[in-house]
């Protein structure tokens, strides 16, 4: 991806400093990162979106390199990012976009489009975080030792053993140099108080399943069927919740946008350019 065009630039949101990069040009579409990645998760599929859309990736609050406030003044949590990708919408003049969102980014995008659905054209979930944060959080749940492990010890061994062991598909050739970069943007104190809270704050998913009916935006859900922190079996049910939406399954994990890369352009893109019904 570093031989293709970019525009990096911040944005003020909800009085938080987003890092943006945008790339290609045409019909606007935006995409919401998952809990511990930055834009970079979508580096596999963004040269082949890039030839059909005005591709727009953030970095939501407290990652990657945008802001990273205390969460004394700000508010982690997905209706806070939601109301953050409302602002950056309306600052980068994008009118309707298109939007996609992976894990986190999927719960934002609900968000989004429950309170927002002006902003919103067309929906992508992949493999979104709406019913539990599954195996990730449960070595964190410890009170004090908990936050002391996430914020000190956490280091890039165990970030790349996360990712090895949940996020991908066992077998799969992890591509370190994407989390590693991932990595140094988590390994500050800043960042690692951020992700912190952000974690405590998703950790109830209940508004996030309450807003499902109020979205009216035409959707499609991909979901990997071998996803070891959102089982694959809760895909229909979302499917369904969220207003029989149109279900696909990709042989993959958690993080199909890095593990399937062409299958996920190939059948986002065909959802975002049939002609509607």
């Amino acid at each position: 991806m570093d031989s293709l065009l970019s525009d990096t630039r911040d944005i003020s949101a909800r009085d938080v400093r987003l890092r943006v990069v945008e790339y290609g040009s045409g019909p606007p579409l935006l995409l919401l990162h998952g809990f511990l990645m930055t834009h970079a998760a979508w580096s596999a599929v963004v040269p082949a979106l890039a030839t059909q859309f005005r591709v727009v990736t953030p970095d939501l609050p407290g990652f990657g390199d945008s802001e990273k406030p205390s969460p004394t003044r700000f508010a982690y949590g997905v209706e806070t990012f939601a109301d953050c990708v409302a602002d950056l919408i309306a600052a980068l003049s994008l009118g309707r976009p298109h939007v996609i969102g992976h894990g986190m980014g999927g719960a934002v995008a609900i968000a989004l489009a429950a309170a927002h659905p002006e902003f919103v054209d067309r929906l992508v979930l992949v493999d979104p975080h709406v019913y539990s944060l599954g195996k990730r959080s449960r070595v964190f749940e410890m009170p004090v030792l908990g936050g002391f492990f996430f914020k000190q010890l956490y280091g890039r061994t165990l970030f790349r053993a996360y990712f090895r062991d949940f996020v991908f598909s066992p077998g799969f050739s992890l591509p370190l140099e994407t989390i590693d970069r991932m990595y140094e943007s988590f390994n500050s104190p800043a960042s690692r108080e951020s992700a912190y809270a952000t974690m405590q704050a998703i950790e109830d998913t209940r508004s996030t399943e309450a807003r499902l009916y109020r979205v009216r935006a035409q959707t499609l859900v991909i979901w990997g069927r071998s996803d070891k922190l959102h089982p694959s079996p809760l895909a229909p049910r979302f499917a369904r919740e969220i207003g029989a939406a149109r279900l696909e399954v990709i042989e993959s994990g958690h993080a199909p946008q890095l593990e399937r890369p062409h299958e996920l352009v190939h059948r986002v893109t065909t959802f975002l350019t049939t002609e509607r019904a």
